[in-house]
C-alpha cells in the first residue's frame, strides 16, 4: 500500500525531530470505543516488565485474553498476578509461557504451543536486547543481531500461519515487530558487505553498543518492508512500532553496575517517557489502526517514514541480499515455505 507521510525520512530521523517527539508529542491512550479486541487473544513477548507489561496491561483493559511469553517463568508469574490485581478475570484470561529468543528450539517449541490454541489475534514482539558489551551467540552472530533480529525474525515468519488460521472473526490477525528511532542513526558500515550476515559474525573494531542495536533494529526494518510486498495485508497484517525513549524499560539491564548503565539510566530519566505512554503506541499499531499500517513503521500513533536508506535504490540493493541470506539462514524452519503457503492463500 502507498502511504504519503507529512514529513521526509531525513527530517524524521534528525535530533531535533527526535526531541520534539520527546518533549512536545504524547501518543494519546487508546479506548474500548477506539478498537474492537475485546475477547481476542494476544501474545506479548518481553512481558514480565517495563514496556512489554505496560502493553500487557493497556490490551488486557481492552478486553483482550493475554500470553505473556517470558524468559523466566517465575517473574511472569509476578507479573501476571500484578496484571490480574483488582480484575475479576477467567482463570485462562492470563497465561504465561516460557520463550528464550536465544534459542531456536525454544522459539519453535513456543509456536508448536500456539498451534494449538483456540485463537490467536495479536501478536507484540517486543523483547529484545541492548548489549553493553560485545558477545556472540551460539550460532556465532554477535548476540544483538542474533536476538533482536534473527530469532524475531523466526519468531514471528512462524506465527504467520497461526495468526492467520487462528483469527476470531474476519479482521486479519495482526503482528507488531518493535523497532527503535536508532534504527535511523546508525552508520551501517557492513552495508556493502556480500554477503552481509556473515559480516555480523565478526568483532567491531571498537565495540559501540548503540551503533550495533540500531543495525538490528535497522535490518529488521529491511525485513518487514520486504515481507509486506510478499504477504499481504488480508492474511495477516504486519507492522513495526518505535515507542521513543523510555525509563524504566530494562532495555539497559545489562550495563547495571557500570558507569554506563548508570549514564543510560539518568539520560533516559532526563529524556524518557514513562513506559506507559510509550506502550501506548504499540497498542495503536496492533488494536486500532487499519491495513494502512501493513509494512509500515508506526511512531506516536502515526504512521511514520523509516530509516532513510530503506527508501533509497542502495536500500532496496540491501533489502533483496538480506532476505534471500536471510531465508537460507532460517531454512531449517522452512520459513521461505511458510511466506510461500501464505501468499498462495
Amino acid at each position: 500500500m502507498a502511504v504519503t507521510f507529512d514529513i521526509s525520512p531525513e527530517k524524521e530521523a534528525s535530533t531535533l525531530q527526535f526531541f520534539y517527539r520527546q518533549f512536545f508529542v504524547t501518543p494519546p491512550p487508546v479506548s474500548i470505543h477506539d478498537a474492537d479486541v475485546n475477547g481476542k487473544t494476544a501474545i506479548v513477548t518481553g512481558a514480565n516488565v517495563g514496556l512489554g507489561l505496560e502493553t500487557a496491561r493497556q490490551l488486557l483493559d481492552l478486553g483482550c485474553n493475554l500470553i505473556l511469553a517470558v524468559r523466566d517463568e517465575a517473574k511472569g508469574e509476578i507479573a501476571l498476578r500484578d496484571l490480574a490485581n483488582g480484575r475479576d478475570l477467567p482463570s485462562d484470561a492470563i497465561r504465561v509461557w516460557q520463550l528464550d529468543l536465544s534459542s531456536y528450539d525454544s522459539i519453535t517449541s513456543f509456536v508448536d504451543r500456539a498451534r494449538g490454541l483456540k485463537h490467536l489475534d495479536i501478536a507484540v514482539l517486543n523483547a529484545g536486547i541492548y548489549k553493553v558489551f560485545e558477545d556472540f551467540s551460539p550460532a556465532g552472530y554477535e548476540e544483538g543481531v542474533q536476538i533482536n533480529y534473527l530469532s524475531n525474525v523466526l519468531l514471528l515468519t512462524s506465527l504467520l500461519p497461526v495468526l492467520q488460521e487462528k483469527k476470531r472473526g474476519n479482521t486479519p490477525g495482526r503482528l507488531v515487530l518493535v523497532s527503535s528511532d536508532t534504527a535511523s542513526w546508525c552508520k551501517f558500515a557492513e552495508r556493502t558487505s556480500n554477503p552481509l550476515l556473515p559480516a555480523f559474525k565478526k568483532k567491531m573494531p571498537q565495540w559501540d553498543m548503540q551503533e550495533r542495536y540500531g543495525v538490528s533494529k535497522l535490518l529488521g526494518q529491511f525485513f518487514l518492508a520486504e515481507l509486506a510486498k510478499r504477504v499481504p495485508a488480508s492474511a495477516v497484517t504486519v507492522t513495526s512500532a518505535n515507542c521513543g525513549m523510555c525509563y524504566g524499560s530494562s532495555i539497559g539491564r545489562e550495563g547495571k553496575g557500570y558507569f554506563v548503565g548508570f549514564a543510560f539510566g539518568i539520560i533516559s530519566r532526563i529524556i524518557g517517557r514513562t513506559c506507559t505512554v510509550g506502550a501506548r503506541t504499540f497498542v495503536h499499531a496492533a488494536a486500532r489502526m487499519g491495513d494502512e499500517v501493513h509494512g509500515q513503521y508506526v511512531e506516536d500513533a502515526k504512521l511514520r517514514p523509516m530509516a532513510p536508506i530503506i527508501y533509497k535504490p542502495e536500500g532496496l540493493r540491501i533489502a533483496k541480499l538480506l532476505w534471500e541470506e536471510t531465508m537460507h539462514e532460517l531454512s531449517f524452519a522452512g520459513v521461505e515455505e511458510i511466506i510461500a503457503g501464505l501468499t498462495q492463500k
